[in-house]
């Protein structure tokens, strides 16, 4: 199937829809299954320029999974924690964190741990990048262990496995993510500031093996220069399929 023939099938969908992976704009990302089991990753809704929804908005969810303790990928994770008692996924240093400030649900793991929500597998990887706890406009981070990404490893013949990476460079290890979890579609940043850049980000789409690449995590700022079109042009000579949508739309799980 081509590019145009995807883009052509996506459709605007209401947050929720069963077997999904909904874009909210920036770094946020839903999960929800074919069962109806919610994951929702780095929530930042409330204060994103791009966010199609409000926090209210977004309903229930299971579990809500945070890479790194940045404001734009937990911004919304204690208003959202508050209000839904998701479980939150996340590294030691970041649970000491939400506990403290009285998060009530929280499953702390490291990079090679798998924890499951529900029917889901999750997996935490390596990513490349930093992790200060943002606490405050004016304040200085506080330490936040270290960045992470997640494989989300559904029930055979529901489609994925799904790598959402966090903030990240490019790194050689994303080929051993492929030779052990083979993920079939990734979500990935492309802004080329704080995250690589469209050219960087196809060598990592190499290195992944990915089938279907969804690039986020760019625009939403005016430092943030890297486009999707530029990543299709790097992949040009790739069998990967990149997906452009807009924050608020979605891609079926399954291929």
């Amino acid at each position: 199937m081509t590019a145009l023939k995807v883009e052509e099938e996506l459709e605007r969908v209401a947050v929720g829809k069963a077997g999904s992976l909904t874009w909210l704009g920036h770094a946020t990302v839903l999960l929800n299954t074919e069962a109806g089991t919610r994951i929702v990753f780095d929530p930042w809704i409330d204060g994103n320029p791009k966010s199609p929804i409000s926090l209210n908005e977004l309903g229930n969810v299971d579990a809500i999974c945070v890479t790194h303790g940045h404001f734009d990928h937990m911004g919304s994770v204690i208003p959202l924690a508050d209000a839904t008692g998701a479980t939150v996924i996340c590294v030691p240093e970041m649970a000491a964190y939400f506990s403290s400030v009285g998060v009530a649900n929280l499953v702390e793991m490291n990079k090679g741990g798998t924890v499951h929500v529900k029917e889901v597998a999750l997996t935490m990887v390596t990513a490349d990048h930093s992790c200060g706890i943002s606490v405050g406009e004016t304040s200085p981070s506080v330490y936040g262990g270290n960045p992470v990404g997640f494989i989300a490893t559904l029930p055979s013949g529901e489609g994925g496995p799904i790598y959402v990476s966090g903030d990240t460079n490019v790194f050689g290890d994303m080929k051993l993510i492929c030779d052990l979890y083979a993920p079939e579609i990734g979500l990935i940043p492309i802004d080329g500031h704080y995250n690589m850049g469209p050219r960087e980000a196809a060598h990592g789409v190499r290195l992944l093996g990915l089938s279907r690449v969804v690039p986020i995590h760019y625009g939403t700022f005016p430092v943030l220069t890297g486009t999707p079109e530029e990543l299709r042009t790097h992949l040009a000579s790739a069998s990967t399929l990149t997906i452009i949508i807009e924050p608020g739309q979605s891609v079926p799980i399954r291929a």
